[in-house]
């Protein structure tokens, strides 16, 4: 019977009405600390996640995981793609050209990168092909000189599909009449929406005519890869380029973006650790709340130790009174922010219709609506860390209660 003492005890401190209110209000005030520190810390990690799954697919979806180039250009880049997808943790492959350029239209300058694609290999390592808004990738023909442009940079020229743009590249050309930018008229057949700032400076050209701008022959300027894993961009980089010896060299996503995913993830770790001061707050809350109770329950504890507890199942006590109060806190946050976590776009969609505002703008932000997406990881990280703090605040008010010697309380009963 002693054995269960300490949970039979503990559980009926919780449920009893204390003749202390103040001490009522403080466990209460605990219980709803931990209860709003576990469901923000999920809800705001599970949108953190939002932001950095939608970075991930939309940013790198169009972003190539890796390339490989050559000093002079790639000259049989079919042989050299049959080898490269050989490897393993390769899962397509595409030849691009790459041009800095000028884009001009009715006195509309705007300065963009031109990818030369060649459209039947491109949707093996983009997606460009699920968000093309007007027009198709089909219609960059060889020799009919036609361009797909991004909303935002389309918006910016002020064109729409079928006009005409014209691309200045810094190459200069050397005529009879002196020295002339190289510039080519382009015919605008499709534009497309990633939802990011690519959107403002990319297009795309047939790579057949854009070697011919860029005068490189049969020359490409060299292949986009597309892996199974891209964290592991780095390591299948170097192996591929040192599979196919000197001459050649490589490069990964983390050279262009990596210190935007980097600064993603210190910002939720930071974040995180942040709002674990709440949590840690209402934790230590129960310190208080467990050492007014002990102060409160000296005459009891005294009858206790006279009929037989041991110090340690009077520890016991304190001990499951405080992590009951805490298990109720972190269950019932786990409970609201879980449902906050799953329903934050619908909740903030309609506050959206509600009151006739917009949180985000598409067309300043590359989303118009707050992602969210829960991992049961970080979910159970937070129990626990939640749950050794309520541990941890119990520990000093159970050995205080411990050390409450029976005959000077019961002395002056």
């Amino acid at each position: 019977m002693l054995d269960r003492l300490p949970f039979l005890i503990g559980l009926r401190y919780v449920r009893a009405k204390r003749r202390n209110h103040f001490i009522s209000f403080i466990s209460l005030t605990s219980m709803l600390g931990l209860m709003l520190g576990v469901a923000v810390l999920i809800l705001v990690l599970s949108v953190m996640n939002g932001f950095d799954h939608e970075l991930r697919t939309r940013i790198l979806g169009m972003v190539p995981h890796a390339k490989v180039e050559a000093r002079q250009g790639l000259s049989d880049w079919q042989a050299l793609a049959e080898r490269v997808s050989q490897h393993e943790r390769v899962i397509g492959v595409a030849p691009y050209i790459e041009q800095q350029g000028m884009f001009s239209v009715n006195g509309n300058n705007k300065g963009a990168m031109v990818n030369g694609i060649d459209p039947e290999y491109e949707g093996q390592v983009s997606i460009i092909n699920d968000h093309m808004q007007q027009g198709s990738l089909d219609a960059l023909v060889p020799g009919e000189w036609n361009v797909v442009l991004g909303s935002l940079l389309a918006r910016q020229l002020g064109v729409r599909v079928g006009d005409r743009v014209t691309l200045l590249v810094p190459e200069a050309s050397i005529t009879p009449g002196g020295v002339f930018p190289r510039l080519k008229r382009f015919t605008v057949s499709g534009i497309f929406s990633v939802g990011a700032d690519l959107d403002a400076n990319l297009a795309y050209a047939n790579i057949d005519d854009m070697q011919t701008l860029a005068r490189l022959g049969d020359n490409v300027g060299g292949l986009r890869l597309e892996l199974d894993d891209l964290f592991a961009a780095g390591t299948v980089t170097r192996e591929i380029v040192d599979e196919l010896g000197t001459g050649y060299r490589g490069m990964d996503w983390t050279f262009s973006h990596g210190n935007l995913f980097q600064a993603i993830q210190m910002e939720k770790r930071m974040i995180g650790l942040l709002l674990t001061v709440i949590v840690a707050v209402a934790a230590f809350n129960i310190v208080s709340t467990l050492v007014m109770v002990v102060t409160d329950k000296h005459a009891d504890i005294a009858i206790l130790r006279t009929i037989g507890a041991t110090p340690r199942s009077i520890m016991g006590i304190f001990i499951v009174q405080g992590l009951a109060i805490g298990i109720i806190g972190i269950v019932i946050g786990v409970i609201v922010g879980v449902g906050l976590a799953l329903t934050v776009a619908d909740l903030i969609r309609g506050v959206e219709t509600l009151f006739g505002i917009q949180f985000l703008d598409a067309g300043v932000y590359f989303i118009s609506e707050l992602p969210s997406r829960l991992h049961w990881g970080d979910v159970g990280n937070i129990v626990t860390a939640a749950f050794v703090l309520t541990f941890l605040s119990t520990l000093y008010p159970a050995w205080r209660a411990a050390r409450i010697q029976p005959a000077e309380v019961l002395r002056y009963e």
